[in-house]
């Protein structure tokens, strides 16, 4: 039996309510009073309440199914950000380096080629650093200086309000354009002395400054570096290539030469002025301490990064197997209580499943060379999620590489096939989207139909008002006239003041 909710909120049956509006009317007419505003909220609410429930439980239903389908769309977000690694070769590709010994870092990308290199290591980047002679405390003359490194140069002025050694440092260290020297003030036994030091290492960073001035002392600062490969204790001998100071810069000491890295990677020569040398070794890039420079040479070896494939791999299985518990969720019934999931016999929720379970189960290849899951380890379970044999996979991993690539190359591999199939349901306009613009426009036509129902109540109530008002007013005027006619002329069993009027 339909109820529907007054204007006080309590729940009436409609045919209840009409009869006792009914009976309200015959009481209005025997000199009863008549409640006009239950009997109007009656009237109305039975007259609504078949649409005002359609509409509410329709409401109802349409958003059941968003927050459903909302919770689908991330579970498969998620599933799908999982697949990144795997769709596009990033962890089929990730390689690992490391040497065995010290004084050697290294780090390998995707172009990198597994092997073993063995590598020796004469000597590190070193940068230059220069130390001036004593200079006079007090202010200096004014002028400029140009400070030039590989190629980069940079003119600080010197004025009144910076010619001092320390005002001269700070300018230098200031300069928006410093093309790469930190300059720092020593205050020795002997008096004050300027420091340059180059920011990076190598022969071509070595310290070049010019000074413009007429200042004797100024012009002191003076420095040209130049490049030498004769050992400075035999000259009938040479040396790596490092940085020197050339005529006419007496009034500095170099006390670290520029140098750049020497060392051999499987047999060939190597330079490089930074320490960390970068794609000597196709794809690996190394970083050298002077823990590195060692009489006998050290191992590198590149490999693949199976910790990290394997990580990708599990973190997928994960993934898919939330997918599939909360699919199951969303598509169940119970007997007992006869309650469903809100996606139960969804065609869309049967589409996404059925596309997933195929790629999930399918072999890549054909005939004996055609490779699955199973072949490393995961094996589809009768409920459709996946476990993993860790050992199965390990072992894969390890010693059955080709099938691993096989399996997941980013062509018709698992984990691109799956992921072009997610891209596709949820991208704009796709099957979900379509499906969430469909409810939202639904729900908004309820809204609009509740918004126009309201209305008609209040309508309704106006007019109902209106009419059992003037009923109510004219049998309350018939009761007044009655009772006027039986007092004159008597009603049964009575005699009115005009029964036995004879004139």
């Amino acid at each position: 039996m339909t109820t529907v909710a007054t204007t006080t909120g309590s729940a009436v049956d409609p045919t209840s309510a009409v009869q006792q509006a009914a009976q309200s009317i015959i009481s209005g007419s025997t000199n009863s009073t008549m409640d006009v505003n239950s009997l109007v909220n009656a009237l109305v609410s039975s007259k609504v309440a078949g649409q005002t429930d359609a509409l509410n439980n329709k409401q109802t239903a349409d958003n059941t199914q968003l927050t459903a389908i909302g919770t689908l769309k991330s579970v498969l977000s998620l599933l799908q950000s999982s697949l990144t690694n795997l769709s596009n070769g990033t962890a089929l590709g990730a390689f690992t380096a490391a040497a065995d010994g010290k004084g050697i870092t290294a780090t390998a990308d995707t172009t990198a080629v597994a092997g073993s290199y063995s590598v020796s290591v004469a000597n590190i980047a070193k940068s230059q650093s220069l130390t001036s002679g004593v200079i006079a405390a007090g202010a200096l003359g004014t002028g400029s200086l140009t400070l030039n490194v590989n190629g980069k140069s940079s003119t600080v002025k010197i004025d009144s309000s910076n010619n001092t050694l320390s005002g001269i440092a700070s300018a230098i260290n200031s300069a928006s354009d410093n093309p790469g020297v930190t300059a720092t003030v020593i205050n020795g036994a002997d008096g004050q002395h300027l420091v340059l030091r180059s920011s990076s290492t190598g022969v071509s960073s070595a310290i070049n400054m010019t000074v413009q001035s007429s200042d004797s002392g100024l012009n002191s600062l003076g420095v040209t570096s130049g490049t030498t490969t004769v050992d400075p204790s035999d000259s009938s001998k040479t040396v790596t290539p490092y940085t020197t100071l050339t005529s006419g810069s007496s009034n500095w000491t170099q006390t670290s030469s520029g140098q750049d890295a020497h060392l051999t990677i499987a047999g060939t020569a190597v330079t490089s002025g930074s320490n960390t040398v970068k794609d000597a070794i196709s794809g690996v890039s190394m970083t050298l301490t002077s823990d590195s420079v060692a009489s006998s040479p050290q191992e590198l070896t590149v490999t693949q990064d199976t910790d990290n494939l394997k990580t990708a791999i599990n973190s997928f299985v994960t993934a898919y197997n939330n997918f599939i518990t909360t699919a199951s969720s969303l598509t169940s019934y119970d007997s007992t209580s006869s309650s469903q999931g809100a996606l139960l016999g969804d065609s869309m929720m049967n589409t996404i499943k059925n596309t997933i379970s195929s790629t999930i189960s399918k072999a890549i290849g054909s005939g004996s060379s055609a490779v699955n899951l199973a072949s490393i380890g995961i094996a589809l379970q009768p409920d459709g999620s996946l476990k993993t044999d860790d050992d199965a996979l390990t072992a894969a991993l390890s010693s059955n590489s080709g099938t691993v690539a096989k399996l997941f190359n980013t062509t018709n591999g698992v984990a691109a096939t799956l992921n072009n199939s997610l891209t596709s349901f949820l991208q704009t306009g796709g099957i979900i989207d379509t499906r969430t613009t469909a409810l939202n426009a639904d729900l908004s036509s309820i809204a609009d139909q509740q918004t126009q129902l309201t209305a008609y109540t209040a309508q309704l109530t106006t007019d109902y008002n209106a009419q059992f008002t003037a009923l109510n007013a004219l049998m309350s005027s018939m009761s007044t006239q009655s009772s006027y006619l039986t007092a004159l002329f008597g009603g049964t069993n009575s005699a009115g003041a005009l029964a036995t009027n004879k004139s």
